[in-house]
């Protein structure tokens, strides 16, 4: 029996609140003009779209309103309603609480019930581990449509009232490197004219007995007030590993498919910031695929960023074109990726 197609049927985003740009940055935290260059010099990130407000401190936006708002826009471009989906994935690293879960929450919201429901808690590489899950679910053939989203929302650990000029490079980073948002999108085994389909997903964890690229702390009530840094991140050693990483990531699921590098027609890299995608990109080498990109104006937003660049590529694909995403997790140093082709 033939192994049937897992097509992507649709996908919608949702980004909180307006733009913010460097500017706006600079002025709430009392930030001087040097601080908005540092960031356009070293970081690359011009706007990002934040879940809390930066003169009230309020979070305004949790992931399961950001994840209910992506997935409706989904379904409606599916065509489809809540009681069309059989199953439902989220990947995040940033649920709104330990429990209940948020995948939970979202199904309330849609209306979903009945169905079986997973979350799978890791960072950039968590899209591409929930694309896994729902692309195995219809393989077993029970399933119909499945939902699948990624999203994170790092409001919670964005102190509004901070003094930055005390904090440690390590978290300060963290301030002008992400945005929040949440994505969508149904997969459908159905054999949908113009859908692309999944020709491969890859993930792999790589990080035996290397230390962490990234932590983000989950604080309780007894260790709430310690000294410990809710957000640490080793971007020297970010900075070192990911473009090779990725490099490894293409040229694996490339040789499994049997491609070649120039029948990309659509790259979708790693959206760290301006500057490290750049540099990816070029560490990649595929000059002959158009590279779609949104973390300019997006910043990184961990989970919602597969689902951000395939809202811009797929409506640009047409039949037999190609396209690689390439992910990468600094935290525990996970490789993850996927190609599709337009059929």
């Amino acid at each position: 029996m033939d192994t049937p197609d897992v097509r992507i049927l649709s996908v919608g985003t949702a980004l909180p609140g307006p733009a913010l740009d460097n500017a706006a940055l600079a002025r709430r935290f009392q930030m001087d003009a040097l601080w908005e260059q540092w960031i356009d010099a070293f970081v690359g990130t011009d706007t990002r779209h934040l879940a809390v407000d930066l003169e009230s401190g309020e979070i305004r936006s949790s992931l399961a309103e950001l994840g209910e708002t992506a997935a409706r826009r989904a379904l409606e471009s599916a065509g489809l309603g809540p009681g069309d989906i059989t199953g439902i994935v989220l990947g995040t690293a940033t649920p709104d609480q330990l429990m209940p879960a948020t995948v939970n929450l979202i199904a309330d919201r849609l209306g979903i019930n009945d169905v079986p429901t997973y979350q799978l808690q890791s960072g950039c590489s968590g899209a591409v581990q929930a694309l896994e899950v729902g692309r195995q679910m219809l393989l077993t053939g029970e399933h119909r449509n499945v939902l699948v989203l990624g999203g994170d929302v790092c409001a919670k650990h964005l102190d509004v009232t901070l003094d930055l000029r005390t904090l440690h490079p390590s978290e300060l980073v963290n301030v002008v490197l992400f945005g929040d948002g949440a994505g969508a999108a149904v997969l459908t085994t159905d054999p949908v004219p113009g859908t692309a389909s999944i020709r491969r997903i890859y993930t792999r964890l790589t990080g035996l007995n290397r230390p962490p690229g990234q932590s983000v702390e989950w604080f309780g009530r007894t260790d709430r007030h310690s000294d410990k840094q809710a957000v640490n991140e080793d971007y020297k050693a970010i900075e070192e590993s990911v473009p090779t990483m990725s490099a490894e990531i293409a040229k694996e699921i490339l040789e499994d498919l049997g491609w070649q590098d120039t029948d990309v027609d659509y790259l979708l890299p790693p959206q760290l910031s301006g500057k490290m995608t750049a540099r990816i990109v070029a560490e990649l080498g595929m000059p002959g695929a158009e590279e779609i990109t949104c973390v300019r104006e997006t910043a990184n937003t961990g989970n919602a960023v597969p689902f951000l660049q395939l809202e811009r590529a797929l409506p640009q694909m047409t039949d037999g074109d190609r396209a690689l995403c390439v992910a990468v997790e600094s935290s525990k140093w996970i490789k993850a990726g996927f190609a599709l082709e337009k059929v």
